[in-house]
């Protein structure tokens, strides 16, 4: 098919693909493994890799997680256990030069969010909000598709993963390696959050427990935001969302609020049609 190159990088994982700036279509997809201590040139080569296989060139849109800053396309990724090879390089620059064509780069919690609100479960929604449960926690507050990151009616910075629960941080209780600690502390001997979300599945009530507390606190510190940003519906994405049965009754009952709670049905599609649309947004606004 014809279309936008854009690349998806997560904390273990590279996804490249073409995607249809305007149906919001997403070709075949190459999705490789990274290396999160690997050093910059290696990273810097297997994300290009990835995006030569689908696109010679061309402009690209680039969902990445953060910290990073997105203008300057420079990592920060300091003391974050991953991608420290890249903190300080400069990003942008690197993937340039390999790509041989401009980069775009935007959060890719935004990029989930703007792929869901273009083509996706939060379409013709004026005001959206979209989770990622992975690794971490991201987060996107959009109005008439716009990311919103500053004032009163969304978080600071408009990031959940920067709120608070009882004086502890949000990502430190409804992040992967939390709901992994809370299991163990708990009795149990996961080795992941996927080997949590098996054994509450199978009727485990230590690991049922773990999963049912961390999806209402995180139920209960999205409510008054969603309140507060008038939101009209919640969609939540990421790795974790796959085990949607197990988590959405308690994020629905630690919502006071009757806003749709609905699961992406692609999370990784979602953040290549975002990233595509971010990218066409910033070419024709910096034309």
């Amino acid at each position: 098919m014809t279309g936008l190159p854009a690349l998806e990088i997560g904390g273990s994982h590279v996804t490249a693909a073409l995607v249809d700036p305007v149906t919001g279509e997403v070709g075949p997809r190459v999705r490789r493994s990274l290396d999160g201590d690997a050093q910059a040139p290696v990273l810097l080569a297997a994300i290009a890799s990835a995006g030569l296989s689908v696109c010679p060139g061309g402009g690209w849109g680039v969902a990445v997680p953060g910290p990073f800053d997105y203008e300057a396309g420079v990592g920060r990724f300091a003391g974050v256990g991953k991608f420290a090879a890249l903190n300080g390089v400069d990003v942008g620059a690197g993937l340039r030069a390999r790509l041989g064509g401009p980069v775009r780069f935007v959060n890719d919690a935004v990029a989930f969010g703007l792929g869901e609100w273009r083509w996706g479960s939060a379409r013709g929604h004026a005001r959206a909000v979209g989770v990622t449960l992975g690794t971490g926690i991201g987060s996107s507050f959009l109005a008439d598709g716009r990311p919103v990151t500053a004032g009163t009616e969304v978080p600071p910075e408009g990031r959940a993963d920067l709120l608070r629960i009882d004086g502890v941080p949000l990502e430190d209780v409804v992040s992967g390696r939390a709901v992994v600690s809370a299991c163990r502390a708990a009795g149990g001997s996961p080795a992941t959050v996927a080997d949590v979300l098996a054994a509450a599945g199978a009727g485990d009530p230590a690991a049922r427990a773990v999963v049912d507390r961390t999806y209402h606190l995180l139920g209960a510190a999205l409510s008054p935001w969603l309140t507060t940003f008038e939101a009209t519906i919640l969609v939540v994405g990421g790795g974790i969302s796959a085990a949607w049965d197990l988590v959405s009754p308690p994020l629905r009952r630690g919502l006071a609020t009757d806003v749709p709670v609905v699961r992406a049905a692609d999370t990784e599609a979602a953040a290549l049609r975002g990233a595509t649309q971010y990218a066409v947004d910033r070419t024709r606004t910096h034309r």
